[in-house]
């Protein structure tokens, strides 16, 4: 199958596309910093699992301003980042081209939901907080098929279910997009049902308690409250109420 042509951008991606060139605008979520220093063990556990190989072909997908693009390159990888938003690829274009990366990147403002590559384009597709914006089900198609046989797709995705990060998004609603939905269980099961093998890893119960002490990077109480995750989110019951997943996808 060759690469799609894309559809026009429906009322939903169109508002996607409008609020992401605004956020990237005027870093609108900087003031969520307090709460995504707490992330910082779901986003090492990310990074781990992106980056433990060098000379591959990648799709960062969902790359705002080129999130992991550039140490991806760094490393040997050839990467493709898209995105929705033309302020966050002309950002990231401009900054590879002052780091002197663009033979190893490729930055395109594209739809996630219609893909234009061709079927087995990439051994890797990665994204940070990109499937929640997305029709998971056109999503999953679309990701399977420019995967090659044996490839991989790691996402790290926010999930719906915590009462008190719940109650921080009502609370700041210009934070976030009118159309996104932070992952149910169901949805998880969605995810990982379309691949031949899935793994999730849970992050963000009892760490969300150091937020308001705004933690730095030798925080001991953010460091105990990671162990006790570590242990607490071993369990299925409490895993629901995870802030964040990291899913490791596979095909055979």
């Amino acid at each position: 199958m060759n690469a799609r042509r894309p559809p026009a951008v429906d009322g939903r991606l169109q508002r996607e596309a409008e609020f992401h060139d605004e956020a990237f605008s005027s870093d609108a979520r900087r003031a969520a910093g307090k709460y995504y220093a707490t992330a910082r063990a779901a986003k090492a556990h990310y990074h781990e699992r992106i980056l433990n190989d060098g000379d591959r072909d990648v799709l960062e997908y969902g790359c705002g301003r080129g999130s992991a693009a550039f140490e991806l390159a760094s490393r040997g990888a050839q990467v493709t980042g898209i995105d929705i938003s033309e302020v966050g690829i002309r950002e990231a274009l401009q900054q590879s081209r002052d780091l002197g990366l663009e033979e190893r990147l490729h930055f395109r403002n594209m739809n996630a939901e219609a893909l234009d590559f061709d079927d087995g384009s990439f051994d890797l597709v990665c994204g940070s907080g990109i499937l929640h914006h997305l029709d998971l089900d056109v999503a999953m198609r679309e990701v399977i098929r420019v995967l090659r046989p044996g490839g991989q797709a790691v996402f790290f995705e926010p999930l719906g279910h915590n009462p008190f990060i719940n109650l921080y998004r009502r609370l700041t609603p210009s934070m976030r997009s009118a159309d996104e939905h932070p992952l149910s269980m169901t949805d998880l099961d969605t995810i990982t049902g379309c691949f031949d093998a899935a793994h999730t890893s849970f992050f963000g119960l009892f760490t969300l308690l150091a937020a308001p002490l705004r933690p730095g990077p030798e925080s001991t109480f953010l460091r105990a409250m990671e162990a006790v995750d570590r242990v607490a989110l071993q369990r299925s019951f409490l895993q629901r109420h995870a802030w964040i997943a990291v899913l490791h996808l596979s095909l055979s």
